[in-house]
């Protein structure tokens, strides 16, 4: 029996959270584009310049084991958007626009009140207008794009200076695109895309400072090609940085594209990476810095998060689209000062609870599906009721979808799609495949043990197939007398509209 205590303290925890004024607190979502999670000095990269979200992650709650649920932009970014997993909420590929109809954040934050707003890249798909996905006031990647292009530049180049070329990802050699020789973009920090972003930003918490509001400030970096200002070309010394072990286990996955690149040819697209990185920071800097002039710090949930992870080099491989861990897990930072505990959450989470734990904290009313949970028991120091024993994770562009327990990694790819990604590996279509492996022993995931471990494939092959079946919108027309990894087959094809 549930005593009478145990209600009021689960009645306590469930109300809306207040910030320091004792008005309802306002709302700031901090999104990069191709994040990885190991390039944080606050996770322990000495390499990597980011004080600005090392210092927010010391004043919050930092989760170390935060996994994206699609290595790929679209696809991540409107499940988180939604608060359901890529299948169903009908975006599993990189060009398929969201459903304008579709629940999200946005509009239950709308509805609770907030004046929304969202100011650079989110991979909609369609022209921006106002009330779309529930924001009222919008600035997209196009409208950033005609704007910042328009307000032009007032210092060029020195004389002589090289700096990158037109960006053309898959005409171009890798090493071009990918930027190996750690080229400056022609202009400087003050007049760099991202900066603007930033400054329409900040604009708007001047203008909306009496708040409530919730405003989604999302930046183009640290994607490739890698974008950083003349101000940074310095910064890191390409010669510094050591280059991925590519075994013979990675012949067969290695996109094409990249099997020529030198070992100094990787070091500068690291370095490049790196340069990006530390740039986003300061620009993130730049709008915490505002909140606190603007005395809105203390008032205002921050929340930091990537739409997926990225791979520099690891088998390889210098893109996501894959389930390797350098490509799934990324950074997610919160804040709200006297209301977050500040510390690091070492179990599995997934970005489908980003959803879930704002509205709860908030206040609002919760998406009508929700496939993730609510993190606020973290952010209040204590303990989930069901901690995550696994995370979960798609790329139906390869029809390929992954399960991370803290042991093993589970990957199933139906081997029957030729991608159209622009990673084409020397046989596109291999046929069904498993990989199994153990991470205990083998960390950066080289040894495959399925065969060896047919216990271990069948039960992560069933929790596998267990999400898909309570969560696909397609699961009640799974044909019968399917094999184990025949349904999965099924439920790997994309079904976008």
């Amino acid at each position: 029996m549930i005593s009478r205590r145990s209600l009021l303290k689960a009645s306590a925890a469930a109300l809306p959270l207040h910030a320091a004024s004792g008005r309802k607190p306002n709302f700031l979502f901090l999104i990069a584009d191709d994040h990885a999670g190991y390039v944080l000095g606050a996770d322990g990269n000495q390499r990597a310049q980011t004080p600005n979200l090392d210092r927010l992650a010391s004043e919050g709650m930092r989760f170390a084991k935060h996994h994206c649920n699609s290595p790929v932009c679209t696809p991540s970014r409107q499940s988180f958007l939604t608060g359901q997993l890529p299948h169903m909420a009908g975006v599993t590929v990189l060009k398929t626009p969201l459903d304008a109809a579709k629940p999200t954040l946005a509009k239950q934050l709308k509805s609770a009140g907030y004046h929304t707003a969202v100011f650079g890249k989110m991979h909609f798909n369609q022209p921006s207008k106002p009330g779309l996905h529930g924001f009222q006031t919008m600035m997209t990647e196009q409208d950033i794009q005609r704007a910042w292009t328009a307000a032009g530049t007032t210092r060029t180049p020195p004389p002589g200076m090289k700096t990158k070329p037109r960006w053309q990802p898959f005409k171009d050699p890798a090493r071009v695109w990918l930027n190996a020789e750690k080229l400056p973009f022609p202009r400087y920090y003050e007049e760099m895309r991202g900066t603007f972003t930033a400054r329409r930003a900040i604009e708007f918490l001047g203008q909306h400072k009496e708040g409530p509001f919730a405003m989604w400030a999302s930046f183009p970096d640290p994607h490739s090609p890698y974008d950083f200002s003349i101000d940074d070309k310095d910064r890191f010394d390409a010669k510094g940085f050591p280059v991925p072990r590519v075994g013979p286990e990675d012949a067969w996955q290695i996109p094409l594209i990249f099997k020529d690149l030198t070992d100094d040819e990787k070091r500068g697209i690291i370095a490049s990476y790196y340069t990006s990185v530390a740039q986003l920071d300061r620009n993130i800097g730049e709008i915490l810095a505002a909140l606190k002039k603007l005395d809105l710090e203390q008032d205002t949930f921050v929340v930091y998060m990537a739409d997926h992870g990225y791979s520099l080099g690891q088998h390889g491989r210098f893109e996501k689209h894959c389930c390797y861990d350098p490509a799934l897990r990324v950074p997610l930072i919160m804040r709200l000062p006297g209301k977050i505990k500040k510390g690091v959450v070492n179990d599995f989470t997934e970005s489908i609870d980003v959803a879930p734990t704002i509205l709860d904290m908030l206040g609002a009313e919760p998406l009508p599906v929700q496939h993730g949970q609510s993190l606020r028991p973290y952010l209040e120091g204590r303990k989930m009721a069901k901690p995550r024993s696994y995370v979960f994770s798609e790329y139906l562009e390869n029809e390929e979808a992954c399960v991370r327990t803290e042991r093993w990694k589970f990957v199933f790819c139906s081997g029957k799609r030729k991608r159209t990604d622009g990673y084409e590996i020397a046989n596109p279509t291999p046929g069904r495949y498993i990989r199994l492996y153990d991470l205990k022993s083998d960390p950066g995931e080289f040894t495959d043990v399925a065969k060896r471990e047919p216990a271990v494939v069948a039960k992560l092959q069933a929790a596998m197939l267990e999400r898909f079946r309570a969560t696909h919108p397609d699961a009640g027309l799974e044909p019968k007398a399917l094999s184990a990894e025949e349904a999965l087959e099924y439920y790997l094809r994309p079904r976008d509209a």
